[in-house]
């Protein structure tokens, strides 16, 4: 786990923001942007739990808030492989594998079999629970589309050393972020 010691640089803002391994890039990089959408994909997450516990306590329930908690920690995860260049990883530096992807596509599959078959789109609403989750869905699709646009991902690419996995963009031997996202916003929004 990252320790952090001051939440603040006395660096000063010159337009500029500092990577893990210490290089500056400007605030409107598409990697800024991209883990910027994570990070705030990650604190409607942590809404969501919040509404969650305040539903009568079960099994499903609580069940829902330790995969919610470990997407979370797994959303904090990429935020930070996103703000490393290669070759200023540190030691200990947790990144997506192809595992996390997997483990997630079991938990979607589970859930879809308590599910019925979607006859029409879902209007985003109802409870405060799933209003929430509908706006992670939206937040999370945006944040794929920030990794994965075209300009963007060609000046991460160039700049960053980024390989392409069929659509998406990851560092080479982990998960692709925009796959993992994708995968978080294919099960959001139909929460019982």
């Amino acid at each position: 786990m990252v320790r952090i010691t001051k939440v603040y640089t006395r660096s000063g803002d010159k337009g500029d923001t500092g990577l893990v391994g210490g290089k500056r890039i400007p605030k409107d990089h598409p990697r800024i942007g991209s883990y910027g959408t994570v990070d705030e994909l990650n604190s409607i997450v942590g809404l969501c739990r919040s509404f969650l516990s305040q539903k009568e306590s079960s099994v499903r329930r609580d069940k829902l808030d330790l995969v919610l908690e470990a997407i979370q920690q797994k959303l904090f995860d990429m935020g930070s492989e996103l703000a490393t260049l290669p070759g200023t990883e540190y030691e200990g530096q947790i990144t997506l594998q192809p595992e996390d992807a997997e483990w997630l596509e079991e938990i979607i599959d589970a859930m879809n079999e308590d599910l019925e078959p979607l006859q029409s789109f879902i209007l985003p609403g109802g409870t405060p629970l799933n209003a929430f989750l509908h706006q992670a869905r939206t937040v999370c699709r945006r944040a794929e589309r920030d990794g994965a646009s075209s300009r963007g991902a060609r000046r991460v690419q160039r700049d960053v050393g980024f390989r392409r996995c069929g659509r998406h963009t990851a560092r080479r031997g982990t998960v692709c972020p925009e796959r993992f996202l994708q995968l978080i916003n294919s099960s959001r929004g139909r929460a019982k």
